[in-house]
């Protein structure tokens, strides 16, 4: 397959118009986004979507967050993702394969049909993971656009994925909430460095391949501005593949936590990864998972 979208193979890193649609359904199509949104959806690489979720909802997602959470403690599965100079929990990723809730969850009814509806098809779960950046400790997570990463780690073959991040707890100003560059999702920047083997292995913990340089993030800034949905637990924001986003540390005492689900398009499987390397594991990027259903 033709790569259209190289990264990590120059010494410099460089700005090209994404080739891709953004919403992949025709406007005048019935669905649970209105036309409004799909055209903000379009112009801007994300959609924030205040209260989604109920407080009963939130309530049941955050109990079942802690037992998760709780079960990892002292676990060594590959799963469990750990703070880069600590042994506290970031991350536990393919929970929609290990938790009967987060399955149910990931299925539904409500989200695939916003998923189906943008990306103009059948779904089906990429990756999933609940995110915990505990107060006074929980450190950054640095600007990146997750296509760049999926399609040289992973063989994702165009940007034809969603990912959703349910905020389990208030997003303020102060607590290291997801930033993003409005319409940076149009522009692929491609990255300096070979990727190392099996890099996942430290960069799920700290990304130091696969990262955009100061210059282009400083143009796509002044061009975008930057943005950070705030409000309350229960909302749901949805981000284009390529859009740039990250978050500071999070120094005050109230912790974040989120549920995270990306959606591919059934018609965008992953085929080799474009870096040349084996794949990463299948709890990081989904190659056999069956397809979300309503």
């Amino acid at each position: 397959m033709i790569d259209i979208y190289p990264s990590r193979i120059s010494s410099k890193p460089t700005i090209t118009e994404r080739k891709d649609p953004v919403v992949y359904s025709p406007l005048s199509k019935s669905g649970p986004l209105r036309v409004d949104q799909l055209k903000s959806y379009e112009e801007n690489g994300f959609l924030f979507l205040e209260s989604f979720f109920t407080d009963a909802e939130v309530e049941m997602m955050r109990d079942e967050l802690s037992r998760v959470m709780d079960q990892s403690k002292d676990s060594t599965a590959k799963e469990v993702i750990r703070e880069p100079q600590s042994q506290e929990v970031r991350s536990v990723f393919a929970v929609h394969n290990q938790d009967l809730f987060f399955e149910r969850l990931s299925n539904d009814k409500r989200l695939v049909e916003m998923m189906q509806q943008l990306l103009g098809s059948d779904v089906y779960i990429h990756q999933s993971r609940i995110n915990l950046k505990s107060g006074f400790t929980g450190k950054e997570f640095y600007w990146h656009s997750d296509f760049e990463t999926w399609h040289v780690e992973d063989g994702m073959p165009r940007m034809r994925a969603i990912s959703c991040s349910i905020t389990l707890t208030e997003n303020t100003p102060f607590n290291g909430p997801l930033m993003l560059i409005p319409r940076s999702h149009k522009r692929f920047v491609s990255c300096v460095g070979e990727t190392p083997e099996d890099h996942y292995e430290k960069s799920l913990r700290k990304q130091e391949y696969g990262v955009p340089d100061q210059d282009s993030l400083t143009l796509l800034a002044k061009q975008g501005g930057i943005v950070a949905p705030t409000g309350p637990a229960g909302s749901i924001i949805l981000f284009d593949c390529n859009i740039m986003h990250g978050s500071n540390s999070n120094i005050s005492p109230l912790p974040r936590s989120n549920v995270f689900f990306v959606f591919n398009s059934v018609e965008n499987r992953l085929v080799q990864p474009f870096s040349g390397q084996k794949p990463r594991p299948e709890y990081i990027a989904a190659r056999e998972s069956v397809l979300s259903s309503l």
